[in-house]
């Protein structure tokens, strides 16, 4: 009889160890050890090595391996097609993750059937609903057409027999935590049964050449659960931002092997499903308040899409010892930066107050390009005087004051002309090499004092 052997593995990195310990010595992380029973597993028709082949490979040499571009599968909702870096590539595997209830299934459900009535074959593989709550879900969308197959399951063996029998052209996995191999006696959802079905399933992608969609439990910190490995076996890497009780849904890129990873997919979430919006700019801004002080707006880039946020900013006298400095929607690092910017080269005693910043519409930025809409936000709300409403503030702030060049200015000013802003002000560095749209006044400040000037003088 074979012997268990028992090991522990990191739940964050994957990380073995013979016995328990409190940290993990990999990832730095406390409590993270879990306890599973290892068995030697009998051989199996269905095991890891059915999916691949037998034949010896000899390496070849880089010149004579003849490249060209793969077609991709398309849908029918093109901010999904952005977000995958132009639609659907044969052989990939995705992993998208989100919060319980924010679509995940509903957005997958509604690809399958529009994939469907391309006369694709779709295999929608549920572990975690029967597959008549999967019809019900389906009739609530007004989803059904006979290109669609449902299946209930979470044998991986069992799905793998059903995906070579059928060899359909696209598949989901419904989710991988539900998944189980039964060469591994660990539960469901334990490291090694996602890192051995993932590993599975990334066989049969590539062998068949077929495009399977993996969903992905999320931690309560919001990372996707089970070991970091798992990020770092698939193609793609998608994350379904979004607030439950507000109706817009974010599918945002954070690993694609085959497209940006900075791309950004906008839907609302509505009582037929998941309706993408084509102008988010104009979301976002259509509840801003005029003629108030402390808000700005900036032209962001999202991936190769230009968007127009709404930057908001409150500066009241604290009343403790330590003043606050709070973020939403952007690094909250940058925020105390850019105060000891204004305080130290624009002569805005920032010390005593407390500090609230928060990016309008749930939207997270990263880029250095919101420095200056940032810091003419903070200097309004200060002074308790507002900014032309018609103004948009873009440009990197450095700490020696100075507003530095940014990438994909004609872009830019392009969306924002677009919605009717008539005066933009971007760094002196930007000015020339394209030509500004009618009706729209390009201003060049070179530091943050000049921008202040502009902006509320």
């Amino acid at each position: 009889m074979a012997k268990t052997k028992v090991v522990y593995f990191c739940q964050e990195c994957g990380y073995e160890s013979p016995k328990w310990m409190g940290k993990c010595p990999a990832c730095q992380q406390w409590n993270t050890m879990v306890e599973e029973k290892i068995r030697p597993a009998k051989s199996n028709k269905n095991s890891l090595g059915s999916v691949t082949t037998n034949r010896k490979k000899k390496p070849s040499s880089i010149n004579k391996i003849t490249s060209q571009e793969e077609k991709r599968i398309t849908t029918s909702m093109e901010e999904f097609n952005r977000v995958l870096g132009g639609g659907i590539v044969p052989g990939s595997l995705v992993l998208i993750g989100g919060d319980p209830g924010i679509g995940k299934s509903t957005l997958l459900l509604q690809v399958s059937s529009q994939l469907a009535t391309k006369q694709l074959e779709v295999l929608y593989i549920s572990g975690e609903e029967s597959e008549k709550q999967t019809k019900l879900r389906a009739d609530r969308l007004d989803i059904g057409d006979d290109q669609l197959y449902i299946m209930s399951e979470t044998n991986i063996d069992d799905i793998i027999d059903a995906v070579e029998e059928m060899d359909p052209s696209f598949v989901v996995i419904d989710s991988i935590q539900t998944v189980y191999h039964e060469a591994v006696t660990s539960a469901p959802g334990s490291v090694s049964q996602v890192r051995e079905c993932t590993g599975t399933l990334m066989k049969l992608a590539k062998t068949k050449g077929i495009p399977i969609f993996i969903v992905g439990h999320v931690t309560k910190e919001g990372a996707i659960a089970g070991p970091r490995l798992l990020e770092h076996m698939v193609d793609t890497v998608l994350y379904f931002e979004g607030e439950r009780h507000h109706t817009f849904r974010i599918v945002r890129s954070v690993k694609n092997r085959f497209g940006s990873t900075h791309e950004m997919g906008i839907f609302e979430m509505k009582e037929m499903g998941l309706v993408e919006v084509s102008n988010p700019s104009e979301i976002f801004l259509e509840e801003r308040s005029q003629g108030v002080a402390g808000s700005t707006v900036v032209a962001s880039m999202e991936g190769t899409r230009p968007m127009l946020v709404e930057i908001q900013a409150l500066i009241s006298p604290t009343q403790f010892g330590n003043s606050r400095r709070m973020a939403t929607g952007l690094d909250h690092n940058r925020v105390p930066l850019l105060m000891a910017v204004l305080e130290k080269r624009a002569g805005l005693l920032l010390q005593n107050q407390d500090a609230y910043v928060k990016v309008a519409g749930g939207v997270k930025l990263d880029e250095p390009a919101i420095d200056l809409a940032v810091a003419i936000s903070i200097a309004s709300s200060f002074r308790d005087q507002a900014t032309r409403p018609d103004d948009v503030f873009i440009g990197e702030v450095g700490l020696t004051g100075e507003v530095r060049r940014v990438s994909r200015i004609d872009q830019r000013v392009l969306e924002a002309s677009k919605l009717g802003f008539k005066r933009i002000v971007i760094p002196s560095n930007n000015l020339g090499g394209f030509q500004a749209p009618d009706g729209v006044e390009l201003v060049g400040v070179e530091s943050v004092q000049d921008a202040l000037k502009v902006a509320l003088e």
